[in-house]
């Protein structure tokens, strides 16, 4: 973008405060209420109108699952370069119009395969080899930044003066910013959505509090400046920037040729890239994807069997069309935050503003007499929210997707502001739809904890009985038959305390 360090450093900072804010806004409610994505929805959009954020959310796994994969794949295939230099020569099978070469290819696949047999572990397995690649590519990240700094004795002119700085006023260049803001944003949005897949597990509200700022605003900025530091000392070292770490490594050990031990180097540096993003694929991109569709179509897929078919969807995508366009990338990542933040805008009104935090949790999984069947099981008053939150921006992708040599100005700077625009757009038009056209029974909770969902400590702080026999008056409550499932029997039901 022609920024220089200290204005990327500046993006990268705003945009980690905003997707830590955001995601804890979102994940709130799952560590509250202990829901998902996947039911949180239904009392905003109804028990059928749910589906379109789903939806989005099912496609947009799809997308980043390949996006993962490739990037993967490209470090896999430095790897096997630095095992066998020849790797590199490979002669490209394809044409020269494919965005892409045999050798990367080749990269692609290997990581898929290795990735697939990971599925079949459950998520909370992997919180061991999380902390070895952690390990692993962070102490990785600081030796090579040292290396980088050492050799080159210091930074280079990207530091300051940045890279081909275009020709303009200061006014160009808080465009810029923003822009780099928004797909910042864009690029998380997706675990933006569905922070509450993941926080409804949280044992403490603290422990998430902690992993998510310390993981944006700590490890996040951390890494990135690191990734910053590295790429301007090597426009010293080598005469150019490299800001994919796969070709600033090919670079570093000469396209195979160099050393044996600038190999060896390179290999364990790309290899432990290669397994973080394996990882983080499977947990982030898999897995919630598999949690989507489960609840898509809970009657066929079961969670595991969704992060199959998105992993198979890999293929579909074609990640390699994506990303070897930089143009097009970029309004992939961007087109995250036209789409998704309007659903985050909803989300975030109707729960703390128009429900006071309040949800009948009991309502979310029946379609009979329920507050959240709305009108044929969709909330209208979600559509034309959702819609007006990207119709603003949506010229700006189209225009960016296209590559005009000129687009209309206006497109382009609302759509460089896409995500505050659809959030906020969307949040005020649901809140007014809302008071013009008022739901009945709004903010209203069950007086007893039917479902067995929370510790006392959080019965107490919700404001509901905890689920006990002593608290069960009569028949109002009556077991299902799998032993699990709770279901109201007749239209009152009597609590008592019992000392």
């Amino acid at each position: 973008m022609g920024l220089s360090v200290p204005q990327a450093m500046l993006i990268i900072v705003v945009s980690r405060i905003l997707i830590a804010g955001f995601s804890t806004l979102i994940a709130w409610i799952g560590l509250k209420w202990h829901i998902g994505f996947t039911v949180q929805n239904r009392y905003s959009w109804g028990l059928r109108g749910s589906f379109i954020p789903l939806l989005q959310r099912i496609m947009l796994n799809f997308i980043w699952n390949a996006v993962q994969c490739w990037n993967g794949g490209r470090l896999v295939a430095v790897c096997l370069t630095a095992i066998w230099p020849s790797y590199a020569r490979m002669p490209n099978t394809f044409s020269p119009n494919f965005p892409t070469t045999t050798e990367q290819f080749v990269g692609f696949v290997v990581f898929w395969f290795l990735s697939t047999p990971f599925l079949w572990l459950r998520p909370e397995k992997f919180k061991i080899p999380f902390l070895i690649v952690c390990t692993w590519c962070g102490v990785g990240m600081l030796a090579w930044m040292i290396w980088a700094l050492a050799t080159a004795k210091g930074v280079g002119p990207l530091w300051n003066s940045g890279q081909n700085v275009p020709a303009g006023s200061e006014w160009n260049t808080s465009w810029l910013i923003m822009a780099g803001i928004n797909q910042s944003i864009g690029g998380l949005a997706a675990g933006i959505t569905n922070g509450s897949d993941f926080s409804r597990y949280a044992r403490r509200r603290r422990s998430y509090l902690w992993g998510t700022f310390g993981s944006c605003l700590v490890t996040g900025v951390l890494v990135s400046l690191i990734g910053l530091v590295t790429a301007a000392a090597g426009q010293k070292i080598y005469g150019e920037v490299y800001w994919n770490p796969p070709d600033l490594l090919m670079r570093i050990m000469d396209n195979g040729n160099g050393s044996s031990r600038s190999r060896a180097g390179v290999f364990f540096l790309s290899a432990g890239f290669a397994f973080t993003a394996m990882f983080e694929n499977i947990c982030g991109n898999a897995v919630a994807g598999g949690i989507d569709l489960a609840g898509l179509f809970p009657r066929y897929i079961n969670i595991r069997r969704g992060a199959i078919i998105t992993f198979v969807a890999a293929w579909i995508v074609q990640p390699w069309q994506l990303i070897n366009r930089a143009t097009t990338f970029i309004a992939v990542l961007s087109s995250f935050s036209v789409f998704l933040a309007p659903i985050i805008g909803i989300m975030a009104c109707d729960y703390y503003i128009l429900r006071n935090r309040r949800i009948r949790l009991t309502h979310l999984y029946r379609t009979e007499m329920s507050d959240y069947y709305f009108t044929k099981g969709f909330n209208w008053r979600a559509i034309p929210a959702w819609l007006a939150g990207w119709a603003p921006t949506i010229g700006g992708l189209v225009v960016t997707v296209r590559g005009d040599a000129k687009p209309p100005r206006a497109l382009v700077e609302l759509y460089y502001m896409a995500f505050l625009i659809g959030f906020f757009i969307s949040g005020i038009l649901f809140y007014l739809l809302n008071i013009l056209f008022p739901v009945a029974d709004m903010g209203q909770m069950d007086p007893i904890d039917v479902y067995g969902t929370f510790t006392l400590a959080e019965a107490r702080r919700v404001g509901v009985t905890p689920l006990d026999d002593s608290t069960i008056v009569g028949e109002a409550l009556v077991r299902g038959s799998s032993g699990n499932d709770y279901n109201f029997k007749g239209k009152d039901v009597e609590v008592g305390v019992t000392s």
